[in-house]
């Protein structure tokens, strides 16, 4: 049986039992690619002899049992489709003791020996407390748009979401130059900015605004100054969500106050970038780590994402990729303020 020793810690569990039943679940926000990930799980396990089930809504749907045996034709033709055909919730009863318990009877009752989790840091800190409380073994994979995750150098979703930005932005440069005029692009980012850096680079915006640097407006302002002086009319301002000083609105209505002949406009992308077909490189991550993760629960390795660091498939304890996002580079910080000069 391969062992996996991540950090100093051996995260194989010991079993008697061989796995031979394994549930699949999604949970929290959904992620373009998910239903890759759910295709490679569900076949790379008939491919061992497992049976697998399928576990709707998440913690939710493990709580009420809305659980079911999955067969091939299951996942035929998903590959392409965003969203989830597992559905995906958020659950705060299965935080509460009593709500865990009613999860593990199911699992119980439906055989289910261990469990393959795509989702976030919630899906992870959840997966850990009910392991303490059951034991129960599960791998998971990092599904999410904002790629705010440790141990991984792509989250399943985040090219496509990035790749939705981009498309988005760029039809708003061509009517913002029409009109020589000034947008506030809001993109999806509570905690990461990733969406923005990427998508603002891509687009050659003017100032890209992110969580993880402290945004001073009067810089931001006196970048728009100078961009006016020059006579240069059109200016694209990405903003991640989760940015200090505010949202595209607030940050709008700043410039507005300070340059009152300037044609402002906003636009908040939303949910946009959660949809749509996955993009080749989401696919293939996606079912890269849902062959991997099913080879690793079944080796008793557990408690652990599968994630991709330079192009090889590794893994991260959940302890360690909970609330983890790697650093965003300087140089790439700095290199927005010389290409948009």
């Amino acid at each position: 049986m391969p062992v996996y020793i991540l950090h100093n810690i051996n995260y194989t569990i010991s079993n008697n039992m061989s796995i031979r039943n394994i549930g699949i679940m999604t949970s929290g926000g959904d992620s373009p690619g998910m239903n890759a990930a759910i295709r490679a799980v569900v076949r790379t396990g008939m491919h061992m002899g497992l049976d697998v089930y399928g576990i709707r809504r998440g913690y939710q749907g493990m709580i009420e049992g809305d659980i079911f045996k999955m067969k091939t034709t299951d996942v035929a033709n998903i590959i392409q489709r965003g969203g989830t055909i597992l559905k995906t919730a958020r659950s705060k009863e299965f935080m509460t003791d009593a709500g865990m318990q009613m999860a593990y009877d199911q699992l119980q009752q439906h055989g289910i020996q261990g469990l393959v989790l795509i989702g976030g840091d919630g899906t992870f800190t959840g997966a850990t407390r009910f392991f303490e409380k059951f034991t129960v073994p599960a791998v998971g994979l990092p599904g999410t748009i904002d790629k705010d995750l440790t141990g991984t150098d792509f989250t399943i979703g985040f090219d496509t979401a990035v790749n939705t930005a981009v498309e988005a932005i760029d039809k708003i440069r061509d009517t913002a130059e029409a009109h020589d005029r000034l947008f506030v692009v809001e993109v999806m980012g509570r905690d990461a900015g990733y969406i923005a850096l990427n998508s603002g680079i891509a687009c050659g915006a003017e100032d890209i605004l992110i969580p993880e640097t402290a945004t001073d407006i009067n810089e931001v302002l006196c970048r728009i100054d100078h961009d006016e002086r020059r006579k240069k009319t059109v200016h694209i301002l990405v903003v991640a969500e989760g940015d200090d000083f505010g949202g595209a609105v607030k940050v709008m209505e700043v410039i507005k106050e300070h340059f009152p002949h300037i044609d402002a406009r906003h636009c908040v992308l939303g949910h946009i970038q959660r949809g749509g077909s996955p993009t080749y490189a989401d696919r293939v991550l996606a079912s890269r780590l849902g062959h991997a993760a099913v080879n690793a629960l079944v080796n008793g390795t557990t408690q652990v994402m599968a994630g991709i660091v330079n192009d090889q498939v590794t893994f991260t304890p959940f302890q360690n990729v909970i609330k983890g996002s790697t650093p965003i580079s300087a140089d790439m910080l700095d290199m927005i303020r010389v290409l948009a000069s």
